[in-house]
């Protein structure tokens, strides 16, 4: 009964985010640019971002809290992991998160993302090298999440998320949802399928004092007022809303030797769809070598290719472990990226 009921479950939310993302996408044009909050779509965690981002039904340690929080539900240890990326154009970007097993309750954990840069000359027409001011431009969000096995084979998850940006004196924030699924059927040796739906939330629109601006009534008049206050009113923008959908699978595993597959399938609302791919062999349960490639069949995409490699280790017979990983990410005329997480798992 109740592996029917998960059935149905999962059923549903697909349907229902096909629903939610025929109406959010619209038509086959790209919507590039015309979304808030980009730094939601950043991946993070470099074993993740190694597998080229095919990590919905892959999500088994900390950073399925971003990837598909229902796979949280699948952790029996507490965990914290630090992940740090150079992003493009000389920014920084960290993600921090912590897990707590809670037995039949659930799962829940807290999550922290930055994006940053360091601070710059205000310059203008009438001061290229500057007027000694500095400005600088950043973005954050701070999740909390839930995630509960339903079943021995089907957990579902849950993120709620404050979403804030900045740029000088000017700030905007939101609220959003995600949620997610993760099935594990009998093909195979447990063919694992993923869901989720992230981003749905509240628009957001820029406020501040820099758009605070003086207008003079009548130009043409002289004596005309010259200081009248008045505040540009700014659009608002949607958050970036997406669907993926994932399968993976324990395809040769031995006890000694294990590899893994994972293809993705990204249905986001402010581009075309595509697909992330990953490969990752494991020796002993020690040392890892992985290998994907990202936004797959996309138009006008930027590189692609993935690769990386971590080690994993207990310590000390302690039964709490550690491990540390590295990615590196081309992202063509743009960039070449390099990550590195270390995620640690401990009993309380």
């Amino acid at each position: 009964m109740v592996h029917v009921r998960s059935h149905w479950i999962l059923l549903l939310f697909l349907l229902g985010s096909k629903t939610a993302f025929s109406q959010a996408a619209g038509s086959s044009v790209s919507k590039v640019g015309t979304t808030s909050a980009a730094f939601l779509e950043i991946p993070v965690g470099a074993r993740a971002i190694s597998l080229g981002g095919a990590f919905v039904a892959t999500a088994k340690d900390v950073t399925s809290l971003y990837w598909n929080p229902a796979g949280s539900a699948r952790l029996s240890q507490y965990g914290v992991v630090f992940s740090h990326t150079n992003w493009i154009a000389d920014m920084k970007f960290d993600y921090a998160a912590a897990v707590a097993p809670l037995g039949d309750f659930g799962t829940l954990g807290l999550s922290f993302t930055s994006l940053s840069m360091d601070a710059m000359s205000v310059r203008t027409v009438e001061r290229p090298e500057g007027t000694g001011e500095l400005f600088d431009a950043g973005s954050m969000a701070i999740g909390l999440h839930y995630a509960r096995n339903l079943s021995d084979r089907f957990s579902i998850g849950f993120t709620a998320k404050y979403v804030s940006e900045h740029i000088w004196n000017m700030q905007s924030s939101a609220f959003a949802m995600d949620a997610g699924v993760l099935f594990t059927t009998h093909f195979l040796t447990g063919i694992r399928v993923g869901a989720i739906i992230s981003n749905f939330g509240s628009d957001m629109k820029l406020s501040g004092r820099d758009t605070r601006t003086f207008y003079r009534i009548d130009p043409q008049k002289f004596g005309s007022n010259d200081r009248i206050p008045h505040n540009i009113e700014l659009d608002s923008w949607p958050l970036p809303l997406n669907f993926q959908l994932g399968l993976s699978g324990d395809f040769f595993d031995t006890g000694d030797h294990l590899l893994t597959v994972a293809v993705d399938a990204l249905h986001p609302s402010d581009n075309h769809e595509s697909l992330n791919v990953g490969l990752e062999y494991g020796f002993q349960h020690f040392l890892f070598v992985r290998g994907g490639y990202h936004s797959l069949f996309l138009q006008d995409s930027e590189g692609g290719l993935s690769l990386g490699a971590g080690l994993a280790t207990n310590l000390f017979g302690s039964g709490a472990s550690v491990s540390f990983d590295y990615a590196f990410s081309d992202f063509g005329r743009l960039n070449q990226l390099h990550t590195l997480s270390v995620q640690l798992q401990f009993q309380p």
